[in-house]
């Protein structure tokens, strides 16, 4: 197994669809390794296909921390990756590996990375009346009301990301402070060297392979996958799990609300739209090597550096 500079971390990064499990694998099996998902959709359990979880025979050889964690019906906050990720790096030093996080979630980065404010906890009463408010007003009069309350936070918070307005609506009503207040005040990240590799392939290559993989999807039975998790009467299309990219698409369907064929143009730009917002974070990466394709000689040769 080659060597690392001690106690090193891993980023492995990139948009969805650009190939970074096929390279943690690589590295992998050159480096005495344990690979962690920064992924927040992949920690549901029952959400295998239209997720494109790694395969259970993948997994087997090549064991993932932090995937199929979560029941859907149940709440995964960034404190939560935070804390777990966290034990797993220490895991790791303890056995001599090399930690290798992969994903494209970058909230859960940059909290790992640079610390998290503490904000107050969600309670099932607040959830519900925010739930409500949002059905009723919608994200955008909701994202008007949070400009008037934290300008700041509204700034940098999409007008149709129901789930940060409503959360960043939420954290001023229960502590009386808003979330940019809090955040001033952060919790540390990792005081280790992070060695930082972005998988980045064209922008015309990573929208055929979104097509040909939700497509692909879609013949695997990932209609099937869903109907599932509608047959459990505590999920709704409001969670979190079920507001991922594919699945709410898929919800709506099977409710009737849209035909198939929208379901699949919907899915497919819906999931294009989130591989652009990955790409802007990941060009704000400077200190990262940039890789066009997978290129494991590259990838090992900066790790080693």
């Amino acid at each position: 197994m080659l060597q690392t500079p001690h106690q090193t971390i891993v980023f492995l990064m990139g948009p969805t669809a650009s190939g970074k499990t096929d390279l943690a694998i690589q590295l992998a099996d050159k480096f005495k390794a344990r690979l962690i998902s920064v992924d927040s959709a992949l920690i549901y359990q029952g959400m295998d296909i239209g997720t494109a979880k790694p395969s259970k025979a993948i997994l087997k050889k090549y064991p993932h921390q932090l995937i199929d964690i979560c029941n859907p019906e149940n709440a995964y906050s960034v404190f939560d990756f935070v804390r777990d990720a966290k034990a797993q790096i220490a895991i790791a030093f303890d056995k001599g590996e090399i930690p290798i996080l992969v994903g494209g979630t970058s909230f859960y980065f940059n909290a790992l990375e640079h610390g998290l404010s503490k904000l107050p906890e969600s309670t099932k009463k607040s959830k519900e009346k925010f739930n409500q408010l949002l059905k009723d007003k919608g994200a955008s009069k909701l994202h008007n009301n949070l400009k008037k309350i934290d300008p700041q936070a509204a700034s940098r918070i999409h007008p149709n990301d129901s789930q940060r307005i409503t959360r960043a609506l939420e954290v001023f009503t229960l502590s009386g402070k808003t979330l940019s207040e809090l955040q001033g005040n952060k919790q540390s990240g990792i005081n280790h060297p992070i060695k930082k590799i972005i998988l980045m392939p064209a922008r015309a290559e990573l929208h055929q392979r979104i097509e040909t993989r939700f497509l692909s999807m879609m013949e695997n039975n990932f209609l099937a996958e869903v109907q599932t998790l509608k047959q459990n009467p505590n999920l709704h299309e409001d969670l979190p799990a079920i507001r991922c990219v594919g699945y709410r698409q898929a919800w709506q369907y099977l409710n009737n609300e849209i035909d198939k064929t929208t379901l699949i143009e919907k899915a497919i730009i819906a999931t294009r739209q989130l591989c652009k917002r990955q790409s802007t974070w990941l060009k704000s990466e400077t200190d990262a090597l940039v890789l066009e394709k997978s290129d494991m000689q590259a990838a090992i040769d900066f790790i080693q550096s």
